[in-house]
Parts: structure tokens; C-alpha cells; sequence
């Protein structure tokens, strides 16, 4: 399977596969509803060391990717959610293509019909973003770091 995949924090193409999350990732698998998403996020970031703020950008990043899902999809979506010394991880994984490979870099215009703002938000407010995608699904995984983000 072909997969692309783009990295922010490295600004360039980077094809190789994704580390798989370690055995203790907490997992959420949902369909039907954003509530349980966010809960699932807003529950567990602040224990893992994010400041206030961190935890609605996480909760704000993850439910977007979550919506694309259940816009974008017929079949569930899984969330992971990891947490290492510098960092907390998601990682959202559903049966949907991406294929756009510039998706979320660059802002829509604000009468674009298509939407497309949701990847967008995502790397604004995220440290990283990470996305691979081929024909029978796609993973999107964020970094957010543990320590206070500079404004």
C-alpha cells in the first residue's frame, strides 16, 4: 500500500510507518458521538501534565479529527491516547482517505463550501501532526508537549 504522510515539525515528506502505541495507550473506539471523545481527551490530559489551555487545544484537535471520521466515514473510529516524558499523544485511526497531501497546511478561504478547516485548527494548535493515509484507512496523530507552551 502507497501512504504518504506529512510531519509539521519536520516540514518535509517523511513515508516511513508510525511507531505502534505502547501497551499501556488507553483506547476509545467510537461511532455515533463527539461526547464520548472529548470526554475520553479532557478527562485524561490534564493527568497527564498539560496546562489548562493545552488540555482545550488537545480536547479542540482531537474532536476535529474525530468529526472528519464520522463526516468522512461509515465505520468507527479508534482514539489512543499515550503520554511520554515530554509529551502526550493522540492518535485517531479510521477506515477513511485523505487525499489532499496538503491537507490542514494551508488556511482555507473563508467562503471555501468544502469545509477543510478542521485539519487546519489541528495544526495550529497542536506541537506536531502526523498523518498517514492510504486506500483502506488513515491515521492522524498529534503531539502536544507536557510543559507550558509559549504564546
Amino acid at each position: 500500500m502507497n501512504k504518504w504522510a506529512w510531519s509539521r515539525s519536520l516540514g518535509s515528506w517523511d513515508g516511513g510507518p508510525l511507531s505502534k502505541p505502547p501497551d499501556g495507550a488507553e483506547v476509545l473506539r467510537y461511532q455515533a458521538s463527539l461526547a464520548g471523545v472529548r470526554e475520553f481527551t479532557a478527562a485524561r490530559a490534564p493527568r497527564a501534565g498539560l496546562a489548562p489551555r493545552q488540555v482545550s487545544d488537545l480536547v479542540l484537535a482531537v474532536s476535529e479529527l474525530a468529526a472528519n471520521t464520522l463526516a468522512h466515514t461509515s465505520g468507527p473510529g479508534t482514539l489512543t491516547m499515550w503520554v511520554t516524558d515530554d509529551e502526550v499523544i493522540c492518535q485517531v485511526h479510521d477506515h477513511g482517505q485523505i487525499t489532499d497531501p496538503l491537507a490542514g497546511t494551508v488556511r482555507p478561504a473563508p467562503d471555501f463550501p468544502d469545509g477543510g478547516r478542521g485539519l487546519w485548527v489541528v495544526h495550529q494548535v497542536c506541537d506536531r501532526v502526523e498523518i498517514r493515509t492510504g486506500r483502506a484507512d488513515t491515521t492522524v496523530r498529534v503531539h502536544m508537549r507536557r510543559q507550558p507552551r509559549s504564546s
